[in-house]
């Protein structure tokens, strides 16, 4: 069965890094969609590995402002 899952992707010098936000996993790659595809094979591996695990609901993502120097 498949699950829709939420990412975040940011970029770390060259690399772009995308992270699952129900599940704590990770990966990276040198472009948005090869971090996807990489965190989309590493999530599948993990829930191979774990088994009966199950995602937790997509979690609030939301912007929020701070004051201080730049």
């Amino acid at each position: 069965m498949a699950q829709t899952l939420t990412a975040a992707v940011h970029q770390e010098e060259d690399w772009y890094v995308a992270q699952c936000l129900e599940i704590d996993v990770a990966s990276q790659g040198q472009s948005i969609q090869e971090a996807l595809e990489n965190l989309r094979e590493a999530v599948e591996l993990y829930l191979q590995e774990v088994g009966d695990a199950h995602p937790t609901a997509t979690p609030l993502v939301t912007s929020f402002q701070v004051s201080g120097a730049a």
